[in-house]
C-alpha cells in the first residue's frame, strides 16, 4: 500500500518528518527496531508497544503543557 492511498493522513502534511522521527524515538524507547519504509514484519505486540509509547508521550506532553 502506498502512502497516497493510506487512510492515515496527517492534518498538517509538513509534519510527516517530525512524526516519523517521533515514531522512531518511541520504538527505540521500547526496544523495537524499526526500519525506514516497510515494517510489516513486526508482531502486533511490537507495533502496539510503539503506538502505546507514542500516546503515552503525547499525554505527558499535554499534561506538562497545562501545568
Amino acid at each position: 500500500m502506498s502512502n497516497n492511498s493510506s487512510s492515515n493522513r496527517l492534518v498538517v502534511p509538513a509534519a510527516r518528518e517530525a512524526m516519523e522521527k517521533f515514531k522512531m524515538e518511541a520504538a527505540s524507547e521500547v526496544g523495537v527496531n524499526l526500519k525506514n519504509g516497510y515494517n510489516g514484519d513486526l508482531t502486533s505486540r511490537q507495533a502496539g508497544s510503539v503506538g502505546g509509547q507514542m500516546v503515552k508521550k503525547m499525554i505527558e506532553a499535554y499534561e506538562n503543557g497545562i501545568k
